[in-house]
């Protein structure tokens, strides 16, 4: 008996060896097939394409199911998308129910929360605003031409809500952009948290310092003399010609800081008074009192312009105290130099 027959009879007396035997052959062949031994650029065998398209709209799709010919569709009247109903206006906007700002954050501070501000706030804010929150950020100090950012430990921004903050932060001020896209509500909140942590760790009460042993008067010692070398600083650099004051000198100024983005100089009215024959003239003041826009005058308003508020404007100007007063005085002359050429002078 040859081989070929004694594999077939073997496989007739065992009816099961035949069953694996034609399986194995079934699951092979598939696999054999598919090894085309060279590169191809056709697509692979698909046994069950089915899944390749589906029953479903592409986002900007066309269809002919809906009336207007589009894919996407607004929410049915009167529906909230899931995860968007926000009632609690206090923790979402920052406000109460009467729109007026939260006075503290309206979940539960932390340690952990605080360090999660302090993680986003590094992220997001010191390039302007600075890590101490001194307005000394990286883009601040490379003459861009930024509006300068202000720093958090003024008085006005110490006093200010926490809700105002997180609005501040929600939608934007200025010239600062909204930051709701890119910062989630809850570490919105946090950011509020660290600006507080920061603020309070340049301003602790006197007693509260005294209780951990610290030498109060070789620290106010030592800050006279940084600040003393710093004037000595400012005070070379006028001897060394770059305290000069112009009123070209004040435009390039009034260039670098942005003023140009809040006040005109053609009497068209932008965020700010305009310049255009301003000084010398009269002004009318929130409080309904007038001022003659003197030297005086302009000086307060660039180093505290919440001291007078002109009536008309939000009190929305930064101060700008980080100015010498070689720059500042020539910022006045050119402000002048725009009321003089007004008057053919």
């Amino acid at each position: 008996m040859t081989t070929r027959n004694k594999f077939n009879f073997s496989l007739h007396k065992d009816p099961m060896k035949a069953t694996k035997y034609l399986l194995f052959l079934a699951l092979s062949l598939p696999m054999i097939l598919s090894c085309r031994g060279q590169l191809s650029k056709k697509p692979p065998i698909h046994l069950n394409p089915n899944m390749d398209q589906q029953m479903r709209f592409e986002p900007q799709e066309s269809t002919i199911f809906f009336p207007d010919g589009r894919v996407n569709q607004r929410p049915v009247e009167g529906t909230i998308a899931r995860g968007h109903l926000r009632q609690n206006t206090e923790y979402y906007q920052g406000i109460t129910e009467d729109s007026t700002f939260v006075t503290e954050i309206p979940v539960d501070v932390t340690k952990s929360f605080i360090y999660r501000g302090k993680d986003r706030y590094a992220v997001f804010c010191t390039p302007c605003h600075g890590l101490a929150g001194d307005g000394e950020g990286i883009i601040m100090e490379g003459g861009y031409g930024f509006v300068p950012a202000p720093s958090f430990h003024q008085e006005r921004l110490r006093e200010v809500s926490d809700g105002y903050i997180f609005s501040v932060i929600t939608n934007g001020i200025r010239n600062m952009p909204s930051y709701a896209h890119q910062i989630p509500v809850e570490d919105r909140w946090a950011i509020v948290a660290y600006v507080r942590a920061l603020q309070y760790s340049q301003h602790v009460p006197e007693n509260e310092i005294k209780e951990y042993n610290v030498d109060l008067t070789t620290l106010r010692s030592n800050f006279k003399e940084q600040q003393a070398a710093r004037q000595a600083l400012e005070e070379a650099a006028a001897a060394g010609g770059g305290g000069e004051i112009s009123a070209e000198r004040g435009r390039q100024i009034a260039e670098q800081n942005a003023c140009f983005s809040c006040h005109s100089t053609d009497g068209s009215v932008i965020i700010g008074p305009s310049w255009k024959n301003l000084f010398g003239h009269e002004v009318e003041l929130e409080s309904g009192e007038t001022v003659i826009a003197d030297s005086a005058y302009i000086h307060e308003s660039i180093v505290d312009p919440q001291a007078k508020i002109v009536a008309g404007f939000p009190p929305t100007m930064v101060p700008y105290d980080f100015l010498s007063e070689s720059e500042i005085g020539s910022l006045i002359a050119y402000i002048k130099s725009l009321s003089e050429a007004e008057n053919g002078q």
